[in-house]
């Protein structure tokens, strides 16, 4: 069955918000929590967010094959693949911060083409798709006209695993910081995009990123007018995760702090 761009979104931003719900009746109550790796920490509900994303995607579009950080999965090499992130955020949501979210991203071939990120405790959520709008909470949004970066409102993450200075991004962090009006660091790479795409940030940036991270959020910001690149400023492959979000408008001057 041939599904659109904008039918991919709606049933995308339906199991997102269906997901979100469920993490809501964690939220605060000290959930069960183990470590994957330095910094890198996993909660019953991330499991259980993925396995009723897993089924929902599963019932509405069998033959699109999943993605999921909790429990992988395969690519589709040429067509449609789902990636999500049953909550992106986890730190955050552990420690009782309102930055989270899910995140369920349609590729095409690699190429992000639909989306939808639901942050509940931030009462929020973001729907785009190819060649359609933006929505931020059902109304259109678009990036930003900012051109200067000493007016620019920017936004970064940091790997789980600080210890290699070539990836930790210490350094950019500093560069970039010193031309830039405020950077801000919110735990949540789908929502930082977000952010992008609705015109609150300018810009985004990080390494070391999963296609579950961002392939929604990436979507987003192409249907809300932004640029998407590597930090080198070419095409993004969004498998290997360094990415640089904008408005297009600052986007030269941040790959030349990046590169």
């Amino acid at each position: 069955m041939t599904r659109s761009p904008q039918q991919l979104a709606q049933i995308a931003f339906e199991v997102a918000s269906e997901a979100a719900q469920l993490l809501l009746t964690g939220f605060r109550k000290q959930p069960a929590v183990r470590e994957k790796g330095r910094a890198d920490l996993v909660t019953e509900y991330d499991l259980a967010s993925e396995r009723l994303i897993r089924q929902r995607l599963g019932e509405r579009t069998p033959e699109i094959p999943i993605v999921g950080e909790e429990q992988g999965g395969t690519a589709a090499a040429l067509g449609l693949t789902w990636f999500c992130d049953p909550l992106d955020g986890t730190t955050n949501f552990v420690h009782g911060h309102f930055f989270f979210c899910v995140s369920i991203g349609a590729s095409e071939a690699g190429r992000p083409i639909a989306g939808a990120v639901v942050a509940p405790a931030l009462a929020t959520h973001w729907v785009g798709y190819a060649g359609g709008p933006a929505l931020r909470n059902g109304e259109p949004c678009h990036v930003s006209n900012t051109q200067e970066l000493e007016h620019a409102l920017v936004a970064t993450g940091f790997p789980s695993d600080r210890s290699d200075p070539a990836s930790n991004n210490f350094a950019a962090f500093t560069s970039v910081k010193r031309q830039v009006r405020g950077v801000r660091r919110c735990g949540s790479a789908a929502i930082d995009l977000c952010l992008v795409a609705d015109g609150t940030y300018d810009a985004y940036w990080e390494r070391r990123l999963n296609a579950w991270d961002v392939m929604a959020g990436s979507a987003l910001v192409l249907a809300a007018g932004g640029q998407l690149s590597a930090l080198d400023g070419t095409p993004p492959d969004l498998s290997v995760g360094h990415v640089l979000a904008s408005n297009g408008l600052v986007h030269g001057h941040l790959l030349n702090l990046l590169g």
